[in-house]
Formats: C-alpha cells, structure tokens, sequence
C-alpha cells in the first residue's frame, strides 16, 4: 500500500503504534478482534481497523501539495474535502476557500472564477455538470482533483452496466455528495435510481413485480431517478451499486433483495439476463472498519466512543452498529469530554447535539471501545485516549501499556 507524504500533526504517538503492531503481526487483515490498551484502572479496545483510508490520505495529501504549489494564488475547494471539520478548518485556515456548502449549494459563485484558479475536486468526486461548469471558465479540473479510486471504480462499474443495458440501483443518501456525484455519472450511461435502505428497495421490487401502480414510482422516488426514467422498460435488468460509505451488509442486503425478486418474476434460468453481480463496488476501507466493528462487539465493554465528524456517513454507521450494544457515544474531539462525569456528543436519531451525564460507570476496572471513522485523523483519538485516561489515577504509562499490547499480540 502507498505510503502518502500527510502533515505529521494528523498523526499519532499512540495509535499509530498500534496500528503498525497489528499490521506486522496481521498483514492480510485475518484477525478483527481489537487491541486492548490496559492501564489498570482503565483499559481501551481499540478497533483494528479504523481512521484515514487511502482515498483520504490521498485527498490530504494532494490538497497540501495544491497549497504548496500555488502560492499567491486563489485556491478552492469544491465542498468539503472530507467529512471532518478538523481537516477542513485547517485546509481553511491555510488559505483555501469552499466553493460549495455539502447541499451542493454555492457559497461563491463559480462565475467569480477564472482560469487562474485552483480548483481542488475532493474524495468525493464531483457530478459532471459541475465538472463542465469549472471547464467553461477555463478551470484545470484535473491537476488537483483527489477523487477516491474506489468512487471511481462504482463509476466504472455504472459504465460498464449501462453497456450491457442494465438500469443502476445506487444504494446511498440522496443528497450525500458523492451519491450526488455518483447519480450524475451513472445516470449518464443508463437509467439509474437511489435507494436509501431496504424500505426503498422492497417498494422499488413492488413496482416491478406490479404489485404498485408503475405511477407510485415516479411519487415515491421522486428527485431520485434519472430523466426519462420509464418503469415499463427500465426495470427487467438491474444491477446494484453504493455510495462507497454506507453499510456493505445492507448493500449486499438490497442486492440479495433485488436478485431473488428477479427470479421470482423471471426464473433461475433466466437470472443472468436480468441481474448484474456488483460485489466488486464495495469499497475495502469501508467493509474493514465495519468487521473491524463486528470484532469490537465481541468486548465485554462498558461503553463506546466514537470519534469523527457528525456529518460523516461512514462514522454514523458505526455508531449504529456499536449502540446495538453498548452505551455510545460520538464526539468530534476531546473538547467534548467536558469532565469525567460529563460530555457533549451526536444523537445520530434526533440529528441533534446532546449532554449526557455519568457516562464513565463507577468501576474498578472500566473497558472503554475507542475507534473512529475513517475521515478522523489519529492525532485527535490520541488526543480523546489522552483525555479519559486523565480522569484515573494510578495508570500504567503509555510505554507499559503499548508493550503489553505488543506482547500479546504476539
């Protein structure tokens, strides 16, 4: 794997030890279970895959290297370049400029641009009418442009589906940019549609099977199907594709769905003609922070932090798995550990910001569940270890507790 040149401050002292201990006893990733950092009185399980993905560390590296190259001039960035408010302030505060809020709405407008401008593209890609909106004013779209690989593996995946006359079912969150992106570039090959779950997609299997009007599709997906999407000629060939951040379990969950209703209505026989096998679009950083999840649920934990931004698709899906079982808690930084009896953190559900009280139980011995979406950078889950351990006494030091981890590893 790359190793990408990212400023050292989003690095870590801590969790990058862990991480290189587990990938030189684990290279092929076979092993899910967590590290445990034991201090005594307090002791971590720190997921075994989490944090920057290679789509990230790219997208960082190529925006500083943007900074560096282009000095004296505007620079811009079409969104956000991750879903991290730490990484954005701090391209912000390097100079750079967003274009557009995460609605795809503009915040400055692109008829302010000239072809003196840079123009970072971020991880998310971009849709094409936006990309030949930046080509019209003469805008290099291509020098600067930190589009994730596995994003643009689902959209050459969607070429080659629209090549063979399928219509794309793209699993993700309509309004998400890199859904947005996606739609753009599927829809420009075939008929495509967004499902968000597997409620949409049982709907979406009614129409086929005429089990609903064909008229309740352009109702219910509305603002969520291509121009000229027709119900009666669109719907015989499928194949499924996602917004690389969603949950591969309910990807794979929908397709499954999909594939059995078109044997139901055209025969085992015939499934070849009429469902495409899309597994190949799931992206590896995503399905490793999920099992990685699955094997931090295993622990015999008193609670979970996550650590990420709020609007971060990846880090919300952990989080949803994780409260399946523990009391859960997603914060942004270690600022919002206001003491060891009081935080602020995310209520994925209401949308909203909360307090909660108490959180760390009165124990001898309390096993925190430490990970992070993969738009966070280590340094801040170094900076949340840090916090909590501060509110215990009598702990091992980093060094003790980091050499047992190795030992048992081992």
């Amino acid at each position: 794997m790359k190793e990408f040149d990212i400023p050292e401050f989003y690095r870590s002292p801590i969790i990058s030890k862990v991480k290189n201990l587990r990938k030189v006893a684990d290279p092929r990733k076979r092993d899910f279970t967590p590290t445990v950092l034991d201090f005594g009185p307090v002791r971590f399980h720190i997921s075994r895959h989490f944090g920057f993905c290679y789509g990230v560390e790219n997208a960082i590296e190529i925006s500083y290297k943007a900074i560096v190259e282009n000095r004296g001039k505007r620079i811009f960035l079409l969104s956000q370049m991750i879903h991290n408010p730490n990484v954005n302030t701090d391209l912000l505060e390097n100079g750079i400029q967003f274009l557009q809020d995460t609605e795809g709405n503009e915040l400055i407008s692109f008829d302010e641009l000239n072809s003196e401008d840079v123009v970072i593209i971020p991880a998310f890609g971009a849709p094409i009418e936006t990309i030949l909106k930046l080509e019209e004013k003469g805008v290099d779209v291509k020098s600067y442009n930190t589009t994730c690989p596995f994003v643009e593996k689902v959209w050459n995946r969607s070429k080659k589906l629209g090549e063979t006359e399928h219509s794309i079912i793209i699993h993700g969150k309509n309004n998400h940019e890199e859904t947005r992106a996606t739609f753009s570039h599927s829809s420009s090959e075939a008929p495509s549609v967004v499902v968000r779950d597997i409620g949409d997609t049982v709907f979406l299997m009614d129409i086929v099977l005429g089990n609903k009007p064909k008229e309740d599709f352009y109702t219910y997906f509305a603002g969520k199907h291509s121009e000229g999407f027709d119900v009666e000629i669109h719907l015989d060939k499928l194949g499924v594709v996602n917004q690389t951040t969603m949950l591969a379990t309910e990807t794979q969950e929908i397709a499954d769905f999909v594939k059995d209703t078109m044997i139901h209505k055209y025969g085992e026989q015939n499934i070849k003609e009429h469902f495409a096998d899309t597994r190949d679009t799931l992206c590896y950083a995503t399905n490793d922070n999920q099992n990685s999840t699955y094997g931090l649920m295993e622990s015999d934990a008193d609670l979970a932090i996550v650590v990420g931004g709020y609007n971060s698709s990846n880090t919300t899906h952990l989080v949803e798995l994780l409260e399946e079982k523990y009391p859960s808690y997603f914060i942004n930084t270690e600022k919002d550990l206001i003491s060891e009896f009081e935080l602020s953190h995310f209520n994925i559900h209401s949308k909203e910001v909360e307090k909660s009280t108490n959180y760390l139980p009165k124990k001898s011995i309390v096993d925190i569940i430490l990970t992070s979406g993969a738009s966070c950078p280590d340094a801040v889950v170094d900076r949340v270890l840090h916090k909590l351990l501060s509110y215990y006494s009598d702990t091992k030091s980093i060094e003790e507790a980091l050499a047992d981890a190795a030992n048992n590893i081992q």
